[in-house]
């Protein structure tokens, strides 16, 4: 297979420079495309360095394209680098998660990076890598000389547990079909029940990449997290410590990540008259529950009947944006079929339900947001946290569990823990939602936390604060290898 040479969007050469070439290579999904978005942009605003991103093709949902061309667009200095996935045969791995396939098709077509890196004009100094492909970027950046940081897109302690998972499994007195209980030195004890659920079965192809990215990490060059000090105190030191793994790379704790722009943002179509914001223009202050599970979080219909039913028990006023599939191409379900003949009547005036594509920064920065209805997504929780809206989690899939102790411990919401999630073996009923949502949307201890939460969060990425100090460190190593 040909490989392209590195160009501009206007298709000439890049010829030399004395500033570093940092080249990205994110992995498929919103939650983890928007980190890179948000760090990509944050780079691309500064003259002292160059940046390019390893576009892999084709995107998995209409959302990762969208935002993919807002992002050349509002920067053209950003230079796209096309890597075709290899053909890959899905129907080796039936029933998986479509971003979990793309996942192992991108770690099969990985060794196209290699002439992509070393015929890159300007040469390459960096590599930032999405954690699912660690395994196998780390070993091509150190063949070609090249300094390989991961970009963690899900909380500290997370990460602890991917470093540590290896080391814990090789401890096991008895193998058993899963990894169990896991006691994370100088962080926490993480139940098996708190783990993501594809960790339960050690032959899942998900778990299976889990744990060779995790033997991988410790030769990585350093990481780029998104999260704060304040907020995860505890893991980040035990990282920075070696009490997790001895000689750990450094953790560059570089959150709250925001957007630098709405540009990226497909279409501005929240801007229209009709559109969720506008709607929420003319909410009253602090009295509407926002709900939304994420980009790949979709929920059984029966679940969303029962959440439809919470929402309109409340009494509260809410804006929904729901999802019916894994892969928003797949989205073609009217919302009368998933929520019932008479609900949309019913909540007309309080209640706003969408599909389509939402701000959620914008949304959590509206004065009219009093509480937000979560998966407890990494993102979502800093976006909550930096919004200081208070956040109901309610767990899904993968990390969601992890990243809801550190909503409780940060003092960003609550977490319903005896709240289930998809393939256990119950529904969550109308009922316990309503209640639930009422009690927390009233809990002025809540609200106050969350406020003290996004006063830390302010601090942390304003100048001299902990993540400005960690991101200007870590541009400081970028440039380090120029000299």
């Amino acid at each position: 297979m040909a490989t392209p040479a590195m160009q501009s969007p206007a298709g000439e050469l890049i010829s030399g420079s004395s500033r570093p070439h940092v080249m990205f290579i994110p992995s498929a999904g919103m939650g983890h495309l928007l980190p890179f978005f948000r760090v990509i942009t944050a780079l691309a605003t500064r003259d002292d360095v160059d940046v390019s991103v390893v576009t892999v093709l084709p995107t998995v949902s209409a959302a990762e394209a969208d935002h993919l061309a807002g992002l050349f667009s509002a920067f053209p200095t950003v230079r796209s680098v096309d890597l075709h996935l290899l053909p890959f045969d899905a129907s080796e791995f039936p029933g998986h998660d479509p971003f979990v396939l793309r996942w192992e098709s991108l770690r099969r077509s990985v060794h196209l990076l290699g002439p992509l890196i070393s015929g890159a004009s300007p040469r390459v100094s960096a590599i930032v890598t999405d954690v699912t492909l660690t395994s196998h970027v780390v070993p091509i950046a150190r063949e070609l000389g090249v300094q390989c940081h991961v970009l963690f897109v899900s909380c500290a302690t997370m990460l602890s547990l991917l470093a540590y998972v290896p080391v814990h499994l090789s401890k096991k007195a008895e193998p058993g079909p899963g990894v169990g209980d896991v006691d994370i030195p100088g962080v926490q004890r993480l139940p098996q029940s708190y783990l993501p659920q594809w960790l339960l079965d050690l032959n899942k192809l998900f778990t299976k990449q889990f744990i060779d990215n995790g033997r991988e990490i410790i030769n990585a060059d350093g990481f780029l997290v998104n999260t704060f000090d304040a907020l995860e105190p505890v893991a980040l030191a035990a990282l920075r410590n070696g009490k997790v793994i001895a000689g750990f790379p450094p953790v560059y704790a570089i959150g709250p990540l925001q957007s630098q722009t709405s540009a990226t943002e497909p279409d501005g179509k929240q801007e229209h008259t009709g559109s969720p914001v506008a709607w929420l223009d003319e909410q009253p202050a602090r009295s509407v529950v926002y709900v939304a599970f994420g980009n790949r979080s979709a929920v059984g219909r029966d679940q969303l009947r029962e959440i439809a039913a919470g929402l309109e028990a409340s009494g509260c006023r809410f804006l929904w944006v729901l999802k019916t599939t894994t892969v928003d191409r797949d989205d073609t379900a009217e919302l009368t079929d998933v929520l019932g003949e008479g609900f949309l009547e019913r909540v007309r005036g309080r209640g706003m339900v969408t599909k389509a594509w939402v701000d959620q920064e914008a949304v959590l920065r509206h004065p009219s947001v009093g509480l937000f209805l979560s998966h407890s997504g990494w993102n979502s929780v800093t976006e909550a946290a930096t919004a200081g809206v208070p956040l109901l989690a309610w767990p899904r899939l993968g990390d969601h569990r992890v990243n809801a102790t550190v909503v409780v411990s940060g003092g960003v919401g609550v977490w319903m823990e005896h709240w289930s999630w998809d393939g256990e073996d119950r529904l969550v009923t109308g009922e316990e939602i309503g209640e639930k949502v009422k009690e927390v949307m009233s809990d002025a201890t809540v609200r106050a936390r969350a406020a003290r939460t996004s006063e830390e969060a302010a601090k942390a990425i304003a100048e001299g604060g902990t993540s400005y100090r960690s991101l200007q460190e870590f541009i400081g190593k970028l440039k380090a290898t120029q000299d």
